[in-house]
């Protein structure tokens, strides 16, 4: 995860907002499970915003692993803007890209590995190109 460029390339979304109270630990500053609720949530948003409804009845997204390097902190009141892409595809397998910044400050860099379920089976199903297309420019 060493690069911090959002590739220009793939369909990326942000989404800002604001660090509350309820974001923050024992130590002042923002709790790393907040961190990773923001990419969960902001990579939810992407797939409503890319995905028909027709498409989001028929599969869905199952998390199998986080890797997330945490690089500066966030308190109270910081504006922070959450970046995510697919990076890439194979199989029922994805990688999902984030890059949280408090304004030009990189804050976190996270991939999330996730696999494409059929919700009538609950198997993991191959992606296909109508899916994939939704994420390349």
């Amino acid at each position: 995860m060493n690069d911090t460029k959002i590739p220009e390339n793939k369909v990326s979304f942000h989404y800002s907002f604001k660090v509350t109270s309820e974001d923050i630990d024992s130590l002042g500053h923002v709790n790393n499970v907040s961190y990773l609720k923001w990419t969960q949530k902001v990579a939810s948003m992407h797939w409503k915003k890319l995905a028909s409804e027709k498409i989001r009845t028929e599969v869905m997204w199952f998390v199998l692993r986080h890797e997330i390097d945490y690089l500066k902190q966030a308190f109270v009141n910081d504006t922070i803007t959450v970046y995510t892409w697919i990076e890439d595809a194979k199989g029922a397998r994805s990688n999902r890209m984030f890059r949280i910044y408090k304004d030009e400050e990189l804050l976190v860099k996270c991939k999330t590995t996730w696999a494409l379920i059929d919700v009538k089976t609950e198997k993991p199903k191959r992606i296909d190109d109508d899916i994939l297309k939704l994420f390349i420019v």
